[in-house]
């Protein structure tokens, strides 16, 4: 029996005698899960304030900042550009590919790119020098970029061990408001990492240091039109 059936089976006998709600009418295709769904009263707020699209974007940037991310803007066409020049700033040799990041982004750079591979140890992800990827979606009133682990973000430890990660969203697709209307557009069964400025953590006598379990810098580029090919 593995660790997760112990904990499962330890919540199903704590649970064993806690009755179903079974008040209220409930959709019959839907079944009795529903009806937790209506036990809370679900009153908060979906987001704070009325903004329009730039005003979203402006927020965006703005927390992204407040957390020590660098932020850049551009459009589709400058992409490769400023992907180019930041990796040439933070003086990279090699930059870490997800396997379907698209071709264009990296077409300004002749930075060596080392492959997304489920065989590579810790050390050789230590020795590259940046991440490149694209992201879920990013949440304006946090500051926050999530990763879902899709092809054009690569296995989560990619984006944990190197120091410098240059993480794309495109504008305005992929902003969201707030919390709670990212949680629609998320899979809650993919492997979610939640990111707000570069890691970093604190001692008791609040002396910041950064990069402790995840990369020093974080630049996100900001980019208006398809951001595609």
């Amino acid at each position: 029996m593995s660790s997760r059936d112990l904990i499962l089976g330890r919540v199903r006998r704590a649970l064993a005698d806690v009755r179903r709600d079974d008040t209220g009418p409930v959709p019959a295709a839907r079944g009795e899960d529903a009806r937790y769904e209506q036990a809370v009263p679900r009153t908060y707020l979906r987001e704070h304030g009325a903004r329009d699209v730039a005003e979203t974007v402006d927020l965006l940037a703005e927390n992204l900042a407040d957390y020590r991310a660098i932020v850049h803007r551009t459009d589709t066409a400058g992409l490769p550009g400023v992907i180019a020049g930041l990796l040439a700033a933070h003086g990279s040799s090699s930059v870490l590919v997800p396997p379907a990041l698209p071709e264009g982004w990296l077409s300004a750079t002749e930075v060596a790119r080392v492959a997304d591979r489920a065989d590579s140890t810790p050390h050789e992800l230590d020795e590259v020098d940046s991440v490149v990827t694209a992201c879920a979606l990013a949440i304006a009133e946090t500051g926050t970029i999530v990763l879902d682990g899709s092809p054009d973000q690569g296995r989560r430890r990619i984006t944990l061990v190197p120091d410098h990660h240059v993480c794309v969203v495109r504008v305005p697709d992929q902003v969201v408001p707030s919390v709670p209307l990212a949680l629609e557009r998320l899979d809650p069964t993919r492997p979610l990492t939640w990111i707000s400025g570069p890691s970093a953590t604190s001692d008791i006598e609040l002396d910041r240091v950064e990069g402790v379990h995840g990369p020093r810098t974080l630049e996100v580029v900001l980019v208006s039109g398809d951001g595609g090919e």
